[in-house]
């Protein structure tokens, strides 16, 4: 089943989701989205992932062809220069691969208050752990299907290193150890609906930000070395974010699928580490030199992106509120008569 179309969240969403919905409307020019737009927020950010989603699996209804419309491309086209944009401004920037690798591969000794992992560990509670499995299922869901993109503009050893891994993110030819499966099955060990995009309804524009870079840096030939760059920074720092998510699910008392899924990148996405490291981002380094730059984007601009949403993430659980921008979860506060401590969603059919 195809995940319905969203609400939209603006006058520049609503415009693309009307034509999506077959009823052309007027669609905002360049200057409206360039003055108008918050790069950072919920209408540009849902406009991106509504138009980005037509590059995967698409929605039910939307005719498959507007895929290629070009006035819907025209708009994406300026949207994407606007969060770039912003990225490249938010971001150190340089060509010291190494430097941006090794300080991905720094692991604080204690958490610095901006850790979700670390705040999950610690004291997060299984309602918490719900909504964060929630918001993430926009990604882990379709879990390695952007990184694809980059697959093709590559050649030789970045490429082989490139599927090798791949190859393991889909389930080295078992479809129930698809990541993607897998996380579904977490989502249900949770009580959550694992239907592919439910609750894009419910996150906020942080959560969607991040997926959306992923489809920028994919769909680009031009940005195949953020893309790397993006890939090693997940990869990277995986496997410790990882090991802390399964202790988390653990002591909240989640179910053995819930922690299958982490359990499964502690130990894969430490030798995915390696291979990144030196194969993907080595390889294409020898072939492309002049890529550096946008390795190094890649790499800060997932760790800026994953710092907002962090910020976001616990300052409403610190607070004692959810984190989603709606009623889709009952995420009672803590400190409420007969808290439940737990995510109950409304699950549809």
């Amino acid at each position: 089943m195809l995940p319905r179309l969203p609400e939209p969240r603006g006058d520049l969403s609503e415009s693309v989701i009307t034509a999506l919905e077959g009823r052309r409307s007027y669609l905002p020019s360049d200057d409206e989205i360039q003055l108008q737009a918050d790069p950072y927020g919920d209408d540009l950010q849902l406009l991106l992932y509504a138009l980005y989603e037509l590059h995967y699996r698409g929605f039910d209804g939307v005719d498959e062809n507007l895929e290629w419309d070009p006035a819907l491309l025209r708009v994406r086209a300026t949207a994407e220069a606007t969060f770039l944009r912003a990225l490249r401004e938010g971001t150190t920037g340089g060509s010291d691969v190494q430097g941006a690798v090794a300080a991905l591969l720094v692991e604080p000794i204690a958490d610095d208050g901006h850790s979700v992992s670390h705040y999950l560990q610690r004291e997060g509670e299984l309602w918490q752990l719900g909504e964060y499995a929630a918001l993430r299922s926009l990604y882990h869901l379709k879990e390695a299907d952007p990184h694809l993109w980059v697959v093709p503009r590559l050649r030789g050893r970045a490429k082989a290193a490139m599927m090798a891994i791949e190859f393991d993110e889909f389930g080295a030819g078992r479809a129930e150890n698809i990541h993607a499966q897998l996380f579904a099955d977490l989502m249900a060990d949770l009580g959550l609906n694992s239907a592919y995009g439910h609750y894009l309804d419910a996150a906020p524009a942080q959560v969607l930000a991040t997926v959306n870079l992923m489809s920028l840096f994919g769909l680009h030939r031009s940005l195949r070395g953020a893309l790397v760059g993006h890939f090693a920074a997940v990869e990277v720092t995986s496997s410790p974010g990882s090991r802390k998510m399964a202790k988390a699910l653990r002591r909240a008392g989640a179910g053995t699928s819930a922690q299958r899924f982490y359990d499964e990148h502690v130990e894969a996405d430490a030798v995915h580490e390696q291979v990144v490291r030196r194969d993907v981002i080595g390889g294409l380094l020898e072939d492309e030199p002049q890529l550096a730059p946008d390795i190094v984007l890649g790499m800060e601009a997932t760790g800026y992106l994953e710092g907002r949403l962090a910020d976001h993430l616990l300052s409403a659980w610190r607070a004692g509120r959810t984190a989603l921008r709606t009623p889709t979860c009952d995420a009672t506060p803590p400190e409420a008569p007969g808290a439940s401590r737990r995510l109950v969603p409304t699950v549809t059919p």
